[in-house]
């Protein structure tokens, strides 16, 4: 979650568009709270319907002209494709798109998820005890969505075969088998009881793409690390070596741009496993 954007005139414009969608959705958005995304480029808020029914309101903005693909058509998608996962992901209920003076709206009215996020960061940066029944969930929740057939990529072989070398010291492995994945897999987007949140990139990536990518934002935890390891054996196999090594050449991308700076030593240190491997 993201503080409102700098320039007044995108705040003001975001919420001016969010509330003339919450009148053409018919919902009543509820005071007081509101979610920012970077720049002001999303706009979320608890609202409900006329029956009373909790749901979240997200606006969502971007030029016309760049108004399409995977990331502005990533929940829409999602709901056709994946549905609510038997309640583990919020149904996506209504779209509703405008245009105004060149730039793009789409609001997303979902049901709406009352559980905090299991950490405000995508890091996670303190121990979490979480049931048996949470962990058989998530990984159950994982092959559904892995045998759903789609043409979304979230991860491609070009950016493996650039990235991996440059940021990992070793050539891009091969990929066994390609499946689908949520792609951002951290622990801002779960909750307890287990929902999956944000469905934005989900796409094809290498096999065990999601186990590699929460497995990456668990390493100051070591703990459920290991246990993110123990529930996903596809990691420190060969089938999932790929995997790992597109997720930890992702991060140390970042870290080399300045970001995610304290996961610099764990990233490091898995890269010269994976070296080893």
């Amino acid at each position: 979650m993201y503080s409102p954007p700098p320039d007044p005139d995108t705040e003001q414009r975001m919420r001016a568009h969010h509330a003339r969608t919450a009148k053409a959705l018919d919902v009543q958005v509820e005071p007081g709270t509101e979610f920012w995304g970077w720049a002001g480029r999303t706009l979320g808020a608890p609202a409900r319907t006329t029956t009373d029914a909790p749901v979240w309101l997200r606006l969502v903005s971007a030029p016309e002209d760049k108004a399409a693909g995977k990331l502005w058509d990533g929940a829409l998608d999602a709901q056709h494709a994946v549905g609510d996962l038997d309640g583990h992901r919020p149904a996506l209920l209504a779209v509703h798109d405008a245009v105004d003076d060149g730039t793009a709206y789409r609001a997303e009215l979902s049901v709406r998820v009352d559980e905090p996020v299991l950490s405000d960061d995508p890091i996670l940066q303190r121990d979490v005890q979480l049931p048996d029944s949470w962990w058989t969930g998530i990984a159950g929740t994982l092959e559904k969505v892995a045998a759903v057939s789609t043409d979304r990529v979230a991860v491609r072989q070009q950016y493996m075969d650039r990235a991996i070398p440059e940021f990992v010291g070793i050539p891009a492995p091969a990929v066994f088998c390609w499946t689908t994945a949520h792609a951002d897999l951290h622990w801002a987007n779960l909750t307890q009881p287990l929902r999956l949140l944000d469905w934005e990139g989900w796409g094809r990536s290498p096999e065990g793409f999601d186990a590699a990518t929460l497995y990456a934002y668990s390493l100051l935890q070591p703990d459920v690390a290991a246990r993110v390891r123990a529930v996903f054996p596809v990691l420190g196999s060969p089938a999932g070596l790929a995997a790992e090594a597109t997720v930890c050449a992702q991060l140390l991308q970042t870290v080399s741009r300045g970001d995610n700076l304290i996961l610099t030593d764990p990233l490091r240190n898995w890269s010269e496993d994976l070296r080893r491997r």
